[in-house]
C-alpha cells in the first residue's frame, strides 16, 4: 500500500461520559500505533457532543439514571458495566464502576476541551484521557473546576489559565455552536469518527475494525 501523503483528518466526536468513547478512543488509538509501519498516520480533534445537556449540577446516581433513560433493570445494567470494563481493559483505560458512580454534566469539560484544541492541540488528546481517567477510572466530578484544572496540568497545560477559562465562561457559544454542526452533519450518537470530512466509523470498535477501515482510507487518499 502506498503510503499516506499527509496525515489522515479525524474528527473524534464523543462525550466525557460516554464509555464506549473510552473505549473507542482507545482502539483508534491502538489501530494508528499499528499501522504507523504502513506510513498512516493521523491529526484527531476532539468534538463535543453531550449525551445529557440538561444535567444538574449535583448528577445523578449513574444506576439510576440509566433505568430512567433506558429502563434498564439492575441485572442488565450490572452486565453492560462488566461488558464495557472487559473492554475498556483491552482497550488500556481502566473503568471502574460503583454503586455510587455519577453522571455529570460535562459542558465545561468541553469548553475545556475546545481551549486546549485551539491554544495547545498537541495536549487536547492527553486531556481527553486525563478526563476519561479522572471520571472512569478515579470516579470524580468532571464538572468541579478543581477536578477539571486538575486534568489540565495532567495533560501539560497551564492550570491556572484553565480555572480562567471555566471562570469567564470563554468558549460558551463556539462549544454550542459545534455541538449543532455536528448534529446538523447527522450525528446522533457517539462516538462517532469522522475521517477526512466523509466517513464515518461508529461507536467503541476495537482496535482492528478501525484499523482496517483506515488502511482502507488511506490508500484512497
Amino acid at each position: 500500500m502506498t503510503a499516506s501523503a499527509k496525515p489522515l483528518k479525524i474528527d473524534f466526536v464523543s462525550d466525557v461520559m460516554c464509555p464506549w468513547c473510552a473505549v473507542g478512543l482507545g482502539g483508534l488509538e491502538q489501530a494508528l500505533e499499528r499501522l504507523k509501519g504502513e506510513g498512516v498516520a493521523a491529526n484527531i480533534a476532539f468534538q463535543p457532543f453531550e449525551l445529557n445537556p440538561d444535567m444538574a449540577a449535583e448528577g445523578e446516581n449513574m444506576g439510576e439514571h440509566l433505568a430512567r433513560k433506558y429502563g434498564s433493570t439492575p441485572e442488565q445494567s450490572a452486565a453492560n458495566r462488566a461488558a464495557i470494563a472487559a473492554r475498556g481493559a483491552e482497550a488500556g483505560i481502566a473503568i471502574n464502576f460503583r454503586d455510587d458512580s455519577r453522571i455529570w454534566n460535562t459542558f465545561d469539560a468541553h469548553r475545556l476541551l475546545h481551549w486546549a484544541g485551539e491554544t495547545a492541540p498537541d495536549k487536547q488528546a492527553a486531556l481527553k484521557h486525563a478526563l476519561f481517567g479522572a471520571h472512569f477510572t478515579d470516579g470524580r466530578n468532571v464538572s468541579d473546576a478543581g477536578v477539571l484544572t486538575e486534568a489540565a496540568e495532567a495533560a501539560g497545560l497551564d492550570r491556572a489559565e484553565a480555572a480562567e477559562v471555566l471562570a469567564s465562561g470563554r468558549y460558551v457559544q463556539e462549544v454550542r455552536a459545534a455541538q449543532a454542526l455536528w448534529r446538523a452533519r447527522g450525528i446522533t450518537s457517539v462516538p462517532a469518527v469522522v475521517v477526512e470530512d466523509q466517513y464515518l466509523i461508529s461507536g467503541g470498535q476495537p482496535a482492528a475494525v478501525f484499523e482496517d477501515a483506515l488502511r482502507q482510507i488511506a490508500a484512497k487518499a
